[in-house]
């Protein structure tokens, strides 16, 4: 005759087999995210991979223990009603499959919803998100041989106790920076009511031409009413998570040829591109617009577009592009665009002396790659560098020097964690590739940027001027003349409790913000 186990063996089995499920989980995701590395030609010594390996139990177990739990748990009860309703039988195979399916519908549930396209890296892959669900696989069959062992299911309350309380798993979040108070400004709303508003440019005569992310171009006046709710002719814009509408910019001769370009997301959620077309303002419309440039290849998903612009002083204009999220090695991959910033003439064409010009392993555009999302860039014409920012993952965001052929870094160098808290790499330093000169950790999430030129705030002379969006600020950067160092100096505007999208320095001095929201602002700083 069998001893009848208590609810305390059954619970103890079943935390058992749950930190077995989870540091699989990990220990497997952290091989597949350190073999696309290698795929590189990253070399990972055997020490540094299990260095790396334990970081994430640490960083990456807990967030997916939240994730991988509660499924598990209601999985395992469905397991144990099915097998008593079968007599008994089938449980080890009822056990594992029912882990495998509560696994893959967590995964796809948690990707439908959350911002970014695939939460788990190693599941972007057909096998990576096979061998995470064969861990979910291998911890329900464990669960089904342990209570073999004990010779009794126990009550179903005794799990569905334990999968409230593993269920309820919570985690502290990084507190947000506290924005330091200015009493020498004042902030004024010139124009309102905007959806999702993206990028500013003036116009000569101080008409200002504002994108909305939806695939809207409105122009206001200077007191910034608006002119034109929607100016024609805009190229039809994919527009879907962080896809839309981007970045406008007048052509150099813009009194001569009233050309306007404009960056933006085409395509579909299937086939998606970053695109570049321009076209000539003419009164409340734009005309002879055509598509001058096109990402390949096309990507799915809507987030990662880069999507800034700025003109060189040889009359060259520059793309800041972004790595698609889930294509994050083609970064690192020359024979795309994805991950890169290009270099263009005016119509969309390569330029000869480009540093990729001529290799058949190159797209001739590519002017540097190994970058994520650039959404910040200008032109320094005081000491002739082009400065860019991109956004990390959690933490990682940097501040660069772009330098014609140079790789900087992403995904196998870079000083964040993914989302989940696994490492996208061991290395935050790597040969070959370079360093920025300022890193933001934990992330700020930075948007638009301009070097302030103006005389109202001479303090700020010469200065970066940085939108953030999850620290819900600007922050004053003073780089060195040599480009070796920068200094974050202070946070400004926090007190608005705005997601910054953009930052623009207008022609009279004052600073203008563009604020990212459903019901976005154009935003004027002036000394009070």
């Amino acid at each position: 005759m069998h001893t009848k186990p208590g609810r305390l063996p059954s619970v103890i089995s079943f935390i058992i087999v749950l930190l077995v499920g989870v540091l699989l989980g990990s220990v497997v995701q952290t091989q597949i995210n350190l073999a696309a590395l290698q795929g590189m030609g990253v070399e990972i010594p055997t020490s540094l991979r299990l260095k790396t390996t334990l970081q994430d139990l640490i960083t990456f177990a807990p967030i997916y223990a939240a994730l991988f739990s509660v499924g598990f748990a209601l999985a395992q009860l469905a397991a144990i009603w099915l097998s008593r309703w079968l007599g008994g039988r089938f449980h080890s195979l009822l056990s594992a499959g029912s882990a495998v399916v509560a696994l893959l519908v967590t995964l796809k549930t948690v990707d439908f919803f959350a911002p970014m396209p695939t939460l788990i890296a190693a599941t972007r892959s057909i096998f990576g998100l096979v061998a995470m669900l064969v861990t979910a696989a291998l911890a329900g069959w464990l669960f089904a041989v342990l209570l073999r062992c004990l010779r009794r299911s126990p009550p179903i309350n005794s799990y569905a106790s334990v999968a409230i309380v593993l269920g309820t798993t919570s985690f502290l979040a990084v507190p947000p920076v506290q924005a330091q108070q200015s009493h020498f400004y004042q902030v004024d709303t010139i124009a309102e009511d905007l959806e999702h508003p993206w990028s500013l440019a003036f116009l000569p005569d101080g008409r200002m031409l504002v994108t909305e992310r939806p695939g809207r171009l409105r122009l206001l006046n200077a007191e910034g009413n608006t002119l034109v709710a929607s100016i024609s002719g805009v190229p039809d814009v994919y527009a879907s998570g962080q896809s839309g509408l981007f970045d406008v910019l007048l052509s150099p001769q813009f009194e001569d040829d009233q050309r306007v370009y404009l960056s933006y997301a085409c395509g579909s959620a299937d086939a998606n591109h970053t695109c570049l077309a321009t076209g000539e303002l003419v009164e409340s419309s734009l005309e002879n617009v055509e598509e001058i440039f096109r990402v390949q290849p096309a990507k799915q998903g809507g987030a990662h577009f880069g999507a800034r612009l700025a003109w060189l002083p040889d009359n060259t204009l520059i793309l800041t592009l972004g790595d698609g999220f889930d294509y994050r090695e083609e970064a690192q991959n020359l024979h795309n665009h994805i991950g890169s910033i290009v270099r263009l003439n005016r119509d969309g064409s390569a330029p000869e002396d480009n540093p990729f010009v001529g290799r058949d392993d190159a797209r001739p555009e590519i002017y540097s790659y190994g970058h994520r999302n650039v959404q910040g860039l200008v032109f320094d014409t005081e000491n002739q560098r082009l400065i860019a920012h991109e956004h990390g993952p959690r933490g990682g965001d940097e501040i660069n020097i772009i330098e014609a052929g140079a790789n900087y870094g992403w995904p196998i160098a870079t000083g964040g964690l993914d989302y989940t808290g696994a490492r996208v790499t061991p290395f935050k330093e790597y040969p070959g590739t370079v360093t920025p000169v300022l890193e933001w950790t934990p992330s700020i999430a930075p948007s638009g940027m301009a070097i302030y030129t103006g005389e109202l705030f001479s303090e700020w002379q010469g200065d970066l001027l940085v939108g953030a969006l999850v620290d819900q600020q600007v922050r004053r950067i003073s780089l060195s003349a040599d480009g070796s160092s920068a200094e974050d100096v202070e946070s400004l505007f926090g007190e608005l409790e705005e997601r910054i999208r953009d930052v623009r320095v207008g022609p009279e001095g004052a600073v203008y913000l563009l604020t990212d929201s459903p019901e976005g602002r154009v935003l004027r700083v002036t000394p009070q």
